[in-house]
């Protein structure tokens, strides 16, 4: 049997216990999907959960960093848990010929000192247990229940493939601001808002980063008609800058960095450039956000074009009817998110007779699927101010 290599590894299935908004979740992933729920629902923090896996084995960071960033055990554990106090996550990573290569599951809470500590760590390799913790070694010395195999390298070699993979993980939520004025992230590197955006693109080598910005650009031309020319470069103190050449009332144009161009044509520049950076899972949040609606409508296209091209899975949270019109959305890839009483359960499109009798009918995926998750009582806004 060929073994699965990194470069074509994704998340084919997840398992959540008390994760924030979530007591339970069982859902199987495909390799692009579209996560749409109401406002509060928890689509941030599902992919939240993808990029905690990234933190566990970061440069920096750890289990432990990773709970702390998100504010202790008691901020992750989900309110409605009741019974079982345990945060849970369990994931399925494999690829099309083979999708549950591997399993890795961590289970943890905290000590009476409020420090997250594993209560189990387990990884699988086509069902064969590789590790299983705690180990003996463990109950004689709990201060090892502090740290996950997966984070230490002279111990993962039997599955660091998982450890590898997860580092793989990106997130891009591009905050214009941040990239006008990166000096807020001064230091920080992989920062998920933007702020080092133009030093990542910097670290890119020259060959790569002529080649990327060529593509970009001709995406570009399509939402901005003016754009002749996108370059990168260095102003006199050394700090790098991305500039476009644009078409306007004068003759020969003129020349505009990142501080003149637009929130929107920021965005989708960051946009371009995630899709064409890593091979990993790339995590996305509102990427309609600043766009005009008929580029917005464009951006299922391009995820299908990076995921076919370079077999790439793309996870997305959208609000956008325009995105969820485009016809090659299978039933499979969107996942509905509907808070209860007892958490947020996540369903395919797929499950919902309804939505699949609509689309008989002729309805749209988004007239059939986003109705579900709006607030129920959303006209009383109307009353505003009354």
């Amino acid at each position: 049997m060929k073994t699965a290599t990194a470069a074509v590894l994704r998340f084919t299935h997840l398992g959540l216990e008390n994760w924030r908004n979530f007591t339970r979740v069982d859902v199987e992933l495909p390799r692009r999907a579209f996560l749409v729920g109401a406002n509060a629902s928890g689509k941030s923090n599902l992919l939240d959960v993808f990029r905690f896996l990234h933190d566990i084995v970061s440069v920096g960071g750890g289990f432990q960093a990773a709970v702390r960033k998100r504010g202790g055990v008691s901020r992750l554990r989900c309110l409605a848990a009741r019974r079982y106090p345990e945060i849970a996550i369990t994931v399925n990573i494999g690829s099309d010929a083979d999708e549950h290569a591997w399993e890795y599951e961590l289970r943890f809470t905290h000590d009476k000192l409020q420090r997250p500590v594993i209560q189990k760590e387990q990884v699988r390799r086509n069902r064969i247990v590789l590790l299983d913790r705690p180990l003996p070694e463990d109950r004689k010395d709990p201060e090892r229940l502090t740290q996950t195999y997966l984070e230490q390298v002279n111990v993962n070699q039997p599955f660091r493939t998982v450890a590898e993979f997860f580092s793989t993980v990106r997130y891009l939520h591009i905050v214009p601001q941040l990239v006008r004025d990166p000096d807020r992230s001064s230091g920080r590197r992989d920062d998920p808002y933007g702020g080092d955006f133009l030093e990542r693109v910097a670290r890119t080598s020259a060959k790569t980063r002529a080649a990327r910005l060529r593509r970009i650009r001709g995406a570009l031309r399509v939402a901005v008609p003016q754009l002749e020319e996108l370059e990168f470069c260095r102003d006199a103190r050394g700090a790098p800058h991305l500039r476009a050449h644009c078409e306007h009332w004068r003759p020969s144009g003129a020349w505009q960095t990142e501080e003149q161009l637009s929130d929107g044509t920021l965005r989708l520049m960051g946009l371009l450039w995630a899709m064409l950076d890593g091979t990993g899972p790339l995590l996305l949040e509102e990427p309609e956000m600043s766009l005009h609606p008929d580029v917005a409508r464009l951006i299922p296209q391009m995820l299908a074009r990076v995921e076919q091209r370079m077999s790439r899975q793309v996870l997305v949270s959208t609000h956008s009817t325009d995105i969820l019109q485009d016809e090659g959305i299978g039933l499979d890839e969107l996942l509905l998110l509907e808070p209860g009483a007892e958490g947020t359960s996540i369903r395919p499109a797929g499950d919902f007779a309804e939505i699949k009798a609509m689309l008989q009918g002729g309805t749209s995926l988004a007239e059939a699927a986003l109705p579900r998750t709006g607030p129920p009582k959303a006209l009383q806004l109307t009353l505003f101010g009354g």
